[in-house]
């Protein structure tokens, strides 16, 4: 199996857990792998009324830095152009939004840190 495919269906399994674990805590998946110009966004939830943009990290081990730390401020505005865009396409200009962080650490997925409002960014 090439190293592509490997690390391909390890996001996908990663992100499937994160979606699970979301709907465990009350949120309700709208879309998985928003794709657009300005990027991607691994899942687009609604908590309540909120609007949750969140980003899926996996990372095998921490030796070098959690999964949570590997979201970087251009990986931010890259999330955050793409948020904007999706507001855009689906008329949700005045959704109260939010951006999560879901870090999956461990081979066998044995940590699971949920940082809700992990950055900020008013989208207005």
């Amino acid at each position: 199996m090439s190293h592509f495919f490997q690390g391909w269906k390890r996001g996908n399994e990663a992100e499937k857990l994160a979606c699970n674990y979301l709907e465990q805590q009350g949120l309700r998946i709208l879309e998985r792998n928003y794709r657009c110009k300005m990027g991607e966004i691994d899942i687009i939830m609604e908590d309540q009324r909120t609007l949750v943009f969140v980003e899926v990290r996996y990372r095998k081990q921490s030796a070098f830095g959690s999964a949570a730390e590997s979201v970087t401020t251009s990986k931010q505005k890259k999330l955050i152009r793409a948020a904007y865009h999706y507001l855009e396409a689906h008329k949700r200009h005045n959704s109260v939004c939010r951006f999560d962080v879901l870090a999956i650490t461990g081979a066998a997925n044995e940590h699971i840190e949920w940082i809700p409002n992990a950055f900020q960014q008013e989208l207005v």
